[in-house]
């Protein structure tokens, strides 16, 4: 039989590729999303979409229900992958953002993390695959929040792969730098949602920084960005290899970020992130 997947985030980018590229590969795909319209036009491709909205609690015990209603009670691999960023100063953040994007980023991959460790734990193998970013090794100015969220999955993913040693489950992260995907375009909505820039100490730096950058046209901002297929063959190997690496890096910024961090003083690391 082949081997499952529920993947997150399937309505764009990274997780639309993954459930493409594990499909051609051999794998059951459920590809969720967190809007219904979205699952219908997944399912119109042909996969097996159920609706999980990390920041409705409810789709994610409904969602992961249906998928196991449909393998009789298995989970082979977890990939979660839906995330958004909120781009503005530390100083400039409402209080509602940090919790909601903590609720998207980190506490609803941890409530479907939790729902699905038992079931693996029942079948005696599985893997969790969770993507995390480069900005959870270093942090990028004007993305606070995101940033934030992203040290806490690495930290909650470390522990818990140092805590499932004496069990058959492998948890693993996926590290990206820039991916051409609408992750940009997705945070210049929250962006607009939440930062009164114009209200900032910062206003003069919103206009010649950030808000050129949020709104360039997506795939020419980045020189190093990849396309989201870079993600997937990563993840390919982080679901397959029968000793799956704890980290695995997706772009030169991330090898980069990785290498600095150990060799550079904070400071010197400071300058070179506050450059861009």
């Amino acid at each position: 039989m082949a081997k499952s997947i529920l993947i997150t985030g399937c309505s764009s980018g990274i997780g639309l590729d993954a459930a493409q590229g594990l499909r051609a590969r051999g794998w059951r795909v459920f590809a969720a999303c967190r809007k219904p319209d979205d699952c219908t036009r997944l399912r119109e491709m042909g996969f097996e979409s159920p609706l999980i909205d990390y920041e409705r609690g409810e789709t994610i015990a409904s969602g992961l229900q249906e998928v196991l209603n449909a393998t009789g009670g298995t989970l082979d691999a977890l990939f979660n992958n839906g995330a958004y960023a909120v781009p503005g100063a530390v100083e400039d953040l409402p209080a509602g953002a940090l919790r909601a994007i903590f609720e998207a980023n980190v506490f609803g991959w941890h409530d479907l993390t939790r729902q699905v460790i038992p079931v693996m734990r029942a079948q005696g193998h599985g893997r969790i695959v969770n993507c995390s970013s480069v900005l959870g090794l270093v942090s990028a100015p004007w993305r606070g929040a995101y940033n934030a969220t992203k040290f806490a999955l690495e930290a909650l993913t470390d522990t818990l792969r140092i805590e499932m040693r004496d069990t058959p489950l492998h948890v693993v992260l996926i590290e990206p730098g820039p991916i051409d995907t609408p992750f940009r375009a997705n945070a210049a909505l929250q962006f607009e949602k939440w930062i009164d820039w114009r209200k900032s100490a910062r206003a003069a730096q919103y206009d010649a920084r950030l808000r050129p950058r949020l709104y360039a046209e997506t795939g020419g901002a980045d020189r190093f960005e990849l396309p989201p297929a870079a993600v997937t063959a990563k993840l390919l190997r982080a679901l397959e290899s029968p000793r799956p690496r704890p980290r695995y890096f997706v772009t030169t910024p991330t090898y980069a970020m990785a290498f600095l961090r150990r060799v550079l003083p904070v400071r010197a690391l400071d300058w070179l992130l506050a450059k861009g």
